[in-house]
């Protein structure tokens, strides 16, 4: 199987997340058992606690998983009373938010290398660790999750359409064996806008309202 090319990951947003675009033919027989093959990995993160939300809204975004393995309510007392976010925590968010991450870019058939349990692979995610003091303001773990309703919202609607473009890219692989650029893209873009509404809303990293975007 051919080495994917790390592509840099550049934005001011703390929560930064690309995947290389397999430039190749992808394994069709992987693809039309993708779901199959996905079942003991699947099990696997499930067994960790953080469970796994498929892909899209918040089904794709990971958010259903943060609510499982995900330390949320601990860290909202931390930074709350104590104005602190320990490491570990903030280690063991990251690293479960990128297994699950790796998990839903094969699961959107955007890789049809099986998801490793530590490894990179072609799903390059960053997430700054805040300055608690003087970056994240001590009450606002309490209201983020009203704040970032409208986000929701848009997911929701956009993980129906990418739902769809996950779909036709399906189709495209097991006729073509190639992901059509504009689909993946699209999907990317999704994955994108969610996991920084989930950096915003569960993992506490940041204060900074996510953009409505899909860009970078």
């Amino acid at each position: 199987m051919e080495a994917s090319t790390k592509v840099p990951v550049h934005s001011d947003y703390p929560v930064r997340f690309d995947v290389d675009y397999p430039d190749r033919d992808l394994d069709r027989l992987s693809t039309f058992f993708r779901f199959l093959a996905a079942i003991p990995i699947l099990i696997l993160a499930s067994l960790l606690g953080g469970g796994f939300s498929g892909s899209f809204g918040e089904n794709s975004a990971n958010l259903g998983a943060a609510f499982g393995g995900i330390v949320v309510a601990p860290t909202v007392l931390m930074i709350l009373f104590r104005e602190k976010y320990p490491r570990w925590w903030f280690n063991w968010n990251l690293e479960l938010t990128r297994f699950t991450t790796r998990i839903a870019i094969y699961m959107s058939l955007m890789d049809d290398q099986y998801p490793s349990t530590d490894e990179e692979q072609s799903v390059h995610l960053e997430i700054d660790y805040p300055d608690v003091e003087n970056q994240l303001g001590r009450g606002m773990p309490l209201i983020k999750w009203l704040l970032a309703i409208p986000h929701f919202i848009v997911l929701f609607f956009l993980g129906i359409v990418a739902f769809f473009a996950v779909v036709g890219a399906w189709f495209a692989i097991l006729f073509t064996g190639r992901y059509p650029r504009g689909l993946f893209d699209f999907v990317l873009g999704v994955h994108r806008w969610a996991l920084r509404v989930e950096g915003y809303a569960l993992l506490m990293v940041t204060d900074q309202y996510p953009p409505f975007s899909l860009d970078p």
